[in-house]
C-alpha cells in the first residue's frame, strides 16, 4: 500500500474546490434567514417543464459551496410544508426576496410550533440615508 503525501492530496483538492468554482451560481441574491422569498423551481412532467412557484419563509441555511442548502417553510390550508433546495441547483430558475425578515436565530426551527400570527416574522425596516 502506498502513501501519498499532503501535497499531492492537496493538488486534488485544490482541482476539485476548482470545479465547484465554474458551476456556482453567481447571480444569488442576499438570502438572510428570516426572509419571505419566491423559489421558482423547474418541475419535468413527461416530456414537458414548467415553473412552480413555492413561497415561504427561510428558517435554515446548511453547508457551504456547491453543497450549500436552505430550508423554505410555509403554511398550506392549515399544514406546515418544508422544501428544501441547494442554493446553487440548476432546477432553480430564481429567487426573489419578497421581503425581509428581523431575528435573533440562525435557525427558526421554533416557528414549527407556532400557529397563526404568532408564526409571523417581523419585517425588517431598512434605512435610507438622506445625502
Amino acid at each position: 500500500m502506498t502513501r501519498t503525501s499532503r501535497k499531492e492530496g492537496g493538488l486534488d483538492m485544490d482541482i476539485i474546490k476548482a470545479i465547484e468554482q465554474e458551476q456556482l451560481k453567481k447571480d444569488l441574491p442576499e438570502l438572510a434567514i428570516g426572509d419571505y422569498v419566491r423559489v421558482h423551481v423547474k418541475i419535468k412532467e413527461g416530456n414537458r417543464e414548467r415553473i412552480q412557484v413555492f413561497e415561504g419563509t427561510i428558517i435554515s441555511r446548511k453547508g457551504e459551496g456547491l453543497k450549500e442548502t436552505f430550508t423554505v417553510r410555509r403554511v398550506s390550508y392549515g399544514v406546515g410544508v418544508e422544501r428544501i433546495f441547494p442554493i446553487h441547483s440548476p432546477k432553480i430558475e430564481r429567487i426573489e426576496t419578497v421581503r425581509r425578515g428581523k431575528v435573533r436565530r440562525a435557525k427558526l426551527y421554533y416557528l414549527r410550533d407556532r400557529v397563526g400570527k404568532a408564526s409571523k416574522v417581523k419585517e425588517k425596516l431598512e434605512r435610507k440615508d438622506t445625502e
